[in-house]
């Protein structure tokens, strides 16, 4: 008897994993099929109007990080390469003290940007405040979006999600194993929160506000 309840309760245990592999697991498939067909090398991505580079964090100095500087770079070379026109630096400024975008902005100037070319979206504080920021905010309807390769099928897929008709290219982490690596494992569990926001809730970001003309003022000129 003790051996069957045993059993059932190992069955039980297995089941349970079982349900658990498949929540983890289906929305990171939901995320990386969703955006196969959608992300792209510089050399080969679609032109679009707009390059929209997500933030990455600034060092002590106030500077882009390494990783941040690597989206950045990636955004030039599409600017040099006339695949985009205009560059939606888009990050978080929630504190007086810390300023991605303007980071970012300057960042782009000082490599050959113009800077009227350069918009810059203050309440990007997530991937997909991003996004829907950039669709209801700033009026982007097609778009490449910039970051890094591991987190390229979920920022391709939330910005699909938000209504740009939405193309990718990542900047190559690779020389850094070990926060790569630690990157790949954190967009498995990432996944879920970005299906929910993706295809269930699409809740507004958390600052909205009035439309803004930046991006297509800089398309103008």
């Amino acid at each position: 008897m003790r051996d069957f309840v045993e059993r059932i309760r190992w069955k039980r245990v297995l089941i349970a994993l079982g349900l658990l592999a498949v929540l983890v697991a289906t929305p990171w498939v939901w995320v990386q099929v969703g955006s196969a067909a959608y992300r792209h090398d510089a050399s080969d991505v679609p032109d679009a109007p707009v390059a929209l580079v997500l933030g990455a964090g600034l060092t002590r100095a106030g500077t882009p990080t390494p990783f941040l500087a690597g989206r950045l770079d990636v955004a030039a070379d599409l600017y040099r390469r006339g695949k985009v026109e205009v560059l939606l630096v888009s990050g978080d400024n929630s504190t007086t003290d810390y300023d991605e975008p303007t980071a970012m902005r300057a960042y782009l100037i000082d490599r050959g940007v113009p800077a009227d070319h350069v918009v810059a979206d203050y309440a990007g504080l997530d991937t997909w405040d991003s996004c829907t920021r950039a669709k209801r905010i700033f009026g982007v309807e097609r778009a490449t979006v910039v970051t890094q390769e591991f987190h390229l099928p979920r920022a391709v897929a939330l910005c699909r999600s938000a209504g740009i008709e939405a193309s990718g290219v990542g900047h190559d982490t690779s020389a850094w194993f070990a926060t790569t690596s630690y990157g790949h494992f954190r967009e498995v569990f990432a996944a879920g929160k970005a299906m929910w926001d993706g295809l269930v809730a699409k809740p507004d970001p958390r600052f909205l506000g009035p439309r803004e003309n930046g991006v297509t003022s800089a398309l103008r000129r």
